[in-house]
């Protein structure tokens, strides 16, 4: 693991770490927001760059932009209004293609929703579980330790044991280095619940947490490879060079992303 790459995360997590421990909801809301819509924007230039489609960005950044206002919802009407969101996506979708008369395709609303549905409505599962679930900000930590549990360990397993190919979606990954994820995921998420318990008297059951740390952790790799799918369709190694090291904002959060959404609804049960 390069220096670039330590240094990097040794510098942003604690400013990660500070603003979703110590934040209010409001400013998680508009520091997800702001992740969202860099995101996005990285998501739309990789299709951009090689020309495999033109994404109508403006209406994925208005979207994004709307996470900044989720805990001014009644919560009953969170999900509904997601709906309605949804729903007004598309109509404003196909609504370009008829005012730009047929200068946008059916490829570029396609590209534009998905950014919309796969970045933005995930990443509202974050202040959704952090501050809408009981005990969310202690809960929302299983989300990130199952990430780089399975992010840590299957890199350095499968770098120094990895010796089957798991799919050629990314040649580097190998059939031990996602049995060792998942292993980590295991690992950390156990330790926490184990600190969730004595420290804060939470009750989390040992044997649900393990079951949550597989899941979740597959979730997870299956996030990192559906990320790796989409590069190797815009023939890009990252979505940017934001953060030394590591690429951009996406590449750091794709496991996350696909996580956020099984996560809320498996942590709303315990």
């Amino acid at each position: 693991m390069n220096i670039k790459r330590i240094v990097s995360g040794v510098v942003l997590f604690p400013i990660f770490a500070v603003i979703l421990i110590f934040g209010n909801k409001y400013l998680v809301d508009v520091f997800i927001s702001i992740v969202a819509i860099m995101s996005l924007h990285e998501f739309y230039k990789a299709f951009k760059t090689n020309g495999k489609a033109n994404p109508i960005q403006w209406i994925g950044y208005i979207t994004a932009g709307l996470i900044c206002f989720i805990h001014l919802i009644p919560g009953e009407y969170v999900l509904p209004c997601i709906t309605l969101i949804i729903l007004i996506n598309v109509l404003a979708l196909f609504s370009q293609v008829v005012v730009t008369s047929m200068k946008r395709n059916i490829t570029d609303i396609a590209i534009s929703l998905f950014g919309v549905c796969y970045i933005v409505f995930f990443l509202m599962f974050a202040p959704l579980i952090r501050d809408s679930l009981e005990n969310g900000k202690i809960l929302i930590w299983f989300v990130f330790f199952t990430a780089w549990g399975t992010d840590i360990f299957a890199y350095f397993i499968g770098k120094n044991f990895g010796k089957h190919k798991f799919t050629e979606l990314s040649p580097k990954k190998s059939i031990e280095g996602c049995i060792g994820g998942i292993i980590g995921s295991i690992v950390l998420v156990m330790g926490y619940t184990a600190i969730c318990n004595n420290v804060w008297n939470l009750e989390i059951s040992y044997l649900y947490a393990f079951g949550i740390s597989i899941f979740l952790s597959i979730i997870s790799q299956i996030g990192d490879l559906a990320a790796s799918s989409v590069k190797r369709h815009c023939e890009i190694k990252d979505y940017s060079n934001l953060i030394p090291g590591h690429g951009g904002i996406l590449d750091r959060i794709d496991s996350v992303i696909f996580i956020l959404p099984f996560a809320y609804f498996l942590l709303s049960i315990i």
